[in-house]
């Protein structure tokens, strides 16, 4: 029962912040994207995919500040003060997110290997081809699971994101995860590395792109 790697996640402290990132690392902007009312959160994403990560793509996210302050902590540790101190330097790469045909499963083996994913929410944006539907798993408390270790899992409607992305010129090579139990090594995409050793820093990824290779690590913040 693996799962696949659907996108990763760059925080920024504003969306504008973000976007200057990308085209400063890939020489992009991205204009796809848009609004998560229920998060009171905006993106843009764009194509990482690769033969060995098909499908997948880079979500650039930042707190809204036209939309009112959800209900519940932000998604992502957006709301976290120590993350918000550590985008003051630039945008980060914070969390992966990991699609599956059937995320009440995937959950289930998750809770019982000791990862608290969090409730699996209904959410929607809106696009230009109409309204884009998906589940996701969040903690009540925004955290990442496994101080980011750990995905989010995702399962999508219909529609995915990728359907609409032309190629970006930049792909996905290569992606280790530290922290990730021994015991559900067999849940990882086959692409992704486990690594014992990373720790202080549970995700690195590579990325090949026009401006060469770019390596990108998370951060580890409590979760």
């Amino acid at each position: 029962m693996s799962l696949a790697l659907d996108h990763l996640v760059v925080a920024a402290r504003t969306l504008g912040e973000g976007l200057a990132w990308c085209e400063a690392r890939f020489g992009l902007r991205p204009e796809a994207g848009g609004q998560h009312a229920f998060m009171g959160t905006h993106n843009r994403i764009f194509s990482i995919a690769s033969a060995a990560f098909p499908r997948a793509y880079l979500e650039i996210i930042a707190i809204d500040p036209a939309l009112p302050a959800p209900p519940r902590p932000r998604w992502f540790d957006l709301d976290d003060p120590a993350l918000q101190r550590a985008l003051a330097h630039g945008p980060q790469l914070v969390h992966w997110v990991a699609r599956r045909t059937g995320i009440a499963a995937a959950h289930t083996a998750l809770r019982a290997g000791g990862i608290d994913c969090g409730d699996v929410l209904d959410a929607e944006r809106a696009t230009p081809n109409g309204l884009l539907r998906w589940r996701i798993s969040v903690r009540a408390d925004g955290r990442r699971p496994l101080a980011g270790a750990a995905p989010a899992l995702i399962e999508w409607g219909a529609t995915h994101p990728t359907d609409a992305l032309a190629a970006s010129g930049v792909a996905l090579q290569a992606m280790r995860i530290g922290g990730w139990p021994a015991a559900l090594a067999a849940l990882l995409p086959a692409a992704v590395e486990r690594d014992a050793a990373l720790v202080a820093a549970p995700i690195t990824i590579v990325l090949a792109g026009p401006r060469g290779p770019v390596t990108l690590t998370a951060s580890s913040l409590k979760g």
